[in-house]
C-alpha cells in the first residue's frame, strides 16, 4: 500500500509539473526595449511587458492581449492572465498577457499607455507570431477591463512620422472582451479603489469624464462582449450596463451577459457550474464573428 501511495504521489507531481510547463509562456517581451515613457526606475515593475502564449494548433490568425485585474495595484497574472491565455490557446488563438504598470509606483497615464502600446506591438510583430494584424483583440478583467475599454475607445490610427515603427501603427483593437470591468470613473458607479489608484484621491473632473469610457464610445469602437454579475460587490454591474447601452446607441455590435449571483473576480469561473457558462457564451460569440476558427486543423 505504501508503494502505491508513493507511485501516486510521483504521478501526481509529474502531472502537476507537466501542467505548469504547459501553462508557461514561451517568452516575455518588453513593450519598450529602450525604456518605457515615464519610467521612474529600471526594475521589472518599471518595464511593461507581454508574456507570449502560442497555441499548439494555431487556427485563424487571431491574437488577444489580456489585461489582468488587480485594482490598479497588482496583477492577477494566473487566474486572469495565464489561465485565460491557455483557454485561448486551446482554441487556436495566440495570447499575450500584459504586465502593465500599477500604483503606488504608477498612475495615469502609464497603465493606459501600456495597453495601447501592447496592441500596437502585437500588430507590428504579427508576422513573427503567425497572427493576422487585422485580427487583434483585447480582453480585460476588472481594472484590466478599464485598460481594455480605454484602448477600445481612445485609439488612434498611428503616428506615421514616428521613428519607432511600432508607433506608426494603429492601437485600435479589432474586438474587446470586458469581464466585470471597471468601465467608468463616475463616482456613483466607479470602483473607488481603482479610480483612486489610477487618477488620485481628488481627480481632475476632465479626466474623470475622459476615462468614464461609457461616455467615449463612438461608431468606430470595436465589437464588444461583456460579462458581469448583478451581485458584484466591488464593481457595480451598472459599469457594464451603461457601456453596453452606449454601444447600442452608437450602433456597435455587442453582447452583454449578466448573471444574477456571483462575487467579484471569478475569472473563468471553472469551479462554478452556473457562472462557468459565461465562457461557453464567449466562445460562441468569438466563433460567431470568426475570431475563433469554426474548424481547427
Amino acid at each position: 500500500m505504501g508503494m502505491i501511495r508513493c507511485l501516486a504521489v510521483v504521478v501526481l507531481c509529474a502531472f502537476s509539473s507537466a501542467a505548469s510547463l504547459a501553462a508557461a509562456p514561451s517568452k516575455t517581451l518588453l513593450l519598450w526595449p529602450d525604456g518605457a515613457p515615464g519610467a521612474v526606475g529600471v526594475t521589472d515593475e518599471d518595464k511593461p511587458s507581454l508574456d507570449v502564449y502560442l497555441p499548439a494548433k494555431p487556427a485563424g490568425g487571431a491574437a488577444v492581449v489580456i489585461a489582468p485585474g488587480g485594482g490598479y495595484t497588482h496583477l492577477s497574472l494566473d487566474r486572469e492572465g495565464a489561465q485565460a491565455a491557455q483557454w485561448l490557446n486551446d482554441r487556436g488563438v495566440i495570447a499575450f498577457v500584459l504586465h502593465y504598470r500599477v500604483s503606488p509606483r504608477y498612475h495615469y497615464p502609464a497603465p493606459i499607455l501600456d495597453g495601447e502600446r501592447a496592441v500596437r506591438y502585437v500588430r507590428a510583430h504579427a508576422a513573427e507570431f503567425g497572427a493576422n494584424p487585422a485580427r487583434i483583440g483585447i480582453w480585460g478583467f476588472s481594472a484590466g477591463g478599464h485598460v481594455a475599454s480605454s484602448v477600445a475607445t481612445h485609439f488612434d490610427v498611428g503616428h506615421p512620422d514616428s521613428t519607432d515603427p511600432v508607433e506608426r501603427l494603429s492601437d485600435r483593437p479589432d474586438f474587446a472582451i470586458l469581464a466585470y470591468g471597471v468601465l467608468s470613473m463616475q463616482p456613483e458607479i466607479a470602483a473607488a479603489g481603482s479610480r483612486r489608484n489610477l487618477l488620485g484621491g481628488n481627480p481632475d473632473p476632465a479626466l474623470v469624464e475622459q476615462f468614464s469610457n461609457e461616455n467615449q464610445v463612438f461608431r468606430d469602437t470595436p465589437p464588444c462582449f461583456l460579462f458581469h454579475t448583478g451581485a458584484d460587490p466591488s464593481v457595480p454591474v451598472e459599469n457594464s450596463m451603461r457601456f453596453y447601452a452606449a454601444l447600442r446607441r452608437a450602433g456597435v455590435l455587442a453582447e452583454l451577459h449578466i448573471f444574477e449571483q456571483g462575487k467579484h473576480g471569478v475569472a473563468l469561473a471553472q469551479d462554478d457550474p452556473q457562472l462557468r457558462k459565461w465562457m461557453e457564451l464567449l466562445e460562441g460569440w468569438l466563433r460567431l464573428h470568426g475570431w475563433i476558427a469554426t474548424a481547427q486543423p
